[in-house]
């Protein structure tokens, strides 16, 4: 299972892994560009439909944590066929939605069924391989899952122009009908009988509370989480601070952010090279220090009023590269020595990170200022508290 000639050669199961894990960054990004014309087609503000997409990260957050006693319990398959499922009511909901609290419902469910494709993948992946090739696994799975934010905004640009936004979603739900076909005739079950956790609710409190005094998970988790939460407050802020501070047409706008999510998988793929001669817990510590000193310049120059759209970008692409380290390195840490509860773990992991991710979107959706101030200030913050739990956890080690 484990020799580095088959893991080099990327099994086709590892493909699907990182398609289902796609559609939670392709659910985000592909509408971004619509943000105004949603705001215009239901006769809301900009923060109303910023929101939605917070309140998707909410639903992300909360309902992991109940497919990851699922997973242990019934295996990965049945979890992600339920979770598809929903995913593809929710989407047709959003794409007939006629009030702003009908898109904001809908999306709230499409988040608790798209869950799935975020917690099961990992703990998939932790089944196959151990700590070392899980991180290279998790960078690699960065490649397939990284298109999604390149080709979304694009895919999201030219239907916005052709069809409207309404459009998005139906795509949406056709992929997770695709998805979901190749989960029921494709996968194989990968939780082995002997590791099969009971349904019962002492169990899940049991597992959920050893992981949170686990203290070297959460703070992985937390590394991980906290840089992740930056790179959410830039997906929420940057159609508004793109299109309308920098006057980028929204049709365009998904080159720049492809550009970004670009260097988050050039920065995935040279960790997962590097890892071949480094330890997780090395290039997690390098990539943090990167992660802190791009935040930190971004918000000095954002104070000094100086800021230009070329300066962001560069400081984005560094954030985002940083963070391809951060990001697959924190998860293979944080899941290490946690076996016998994977599916509890990832989900824990995910819930922490995308609770950070929430937190950080609404603070973005809420201060609405024309300059890149708030989004250079909650990047700093984040990368701030990235570093400081990235430390912490190495201390407990």
């Amino acid at each position: 299972m484990h020799p580095s000639s088959q893991y080099r050669s990327m099994p086709g199961w590892l493909y699907l892994m990182g398609a289902l894990t796609a559609i939670g960054p392709f659910s985000i990004d592909m509408y971004l560009p619509a943000f105004p014309s949603i705001a215009a087609g239901l006769d809301v503000s900009r923060g109303e439909v910023e929101r939605t997409l917070a309140v998707y990260l909410i639903g992300l957050a909360i309902s992991q944590v109940f497919y990851g006693p699922l997973a242990d319990r019934y295996g990965r398959r049945m979890p992600l066929m339920l979770g598809l499922t929903l995913y593809i009511v929710a989407s047709l909901g959003c794409a007939l939605a006629g009030s702003i609290e009908s898109l904001t419902f809908w999306r709230f469910v499409q988040a608790v069924g798209g869950a799935a494709g975020v917690v099961i993948p990992r703990a998939v992946i932790r089944d196959h391989y151990d700590t070392q090739q899980s991180a290279r696994a998790l960078s690699m799975l960065m490649l397939i899952m990284g298109l999604a934010p390149i080709l979304a905004p694009l895919i999201g640009g030219q239907l916005l122009v052709l069809t409207g936004w309404r459009a998005m979603f139906w795509l949406m739900m056709l992929i997770g009908v695709a998805l979901l076909v190749c989960v029921i005739f494709v996968m194989r079950e990968s939780l082995h009988p002997e590791r099969v956790v009971l349904l019962r609710v002492s169990t899940i409190l049991s597992n959920y509370t050893a992981l949170l005094k686990h203290r070297r998970f959460m703070f992985h988790s937390l590394a991980g989480g906290f840089g992740q939460a930056g790179m959410f407050a830039y997906i929420i802020g940057s159609p508004r601070i793109f299109i309308e501070i920098y006057g980028v047409d929204a049709q365009h706008y998904g080159f720049l952010f492809g550009a970004n999510a670009l260097a988050l998988i050039l920065g995935s793929q040279i960790s997962a090279r590097l890892l071949r001669s480094r330890t997780p817990a090395t290039l997690q510590r390098g990539a943090q220090h990167v992660l802190l000193v791009a935040a930190l310049i971004a918000l000095a120059i954002a104070l000094s009023g100086q800021m230009t759209l070329a300066m962001l970008m560069v400081c984005l692409m560094g954030y985002m590269a940083s963070q391809g380290f951060v990001n697959p390195n924190s998860a293979a840490l944080a899941l290490n020595e946690q076996g016998g509860r994977l599916g509890a773990a990832s989900a824990l992991l995910g819930t922490v990170q995308l609770t950070s991710g929430a937190i950080a979107g609404l603070i973005m959706s809420a201060w609405q200022a024309q300059s890149a101030l708030p989004l250079t200030t909650v990047l700093a913050s984040c990368a701030v508290l990235s570093w400081l739990a990235g430390r912490r956890a190495r201390r407990e080690s």
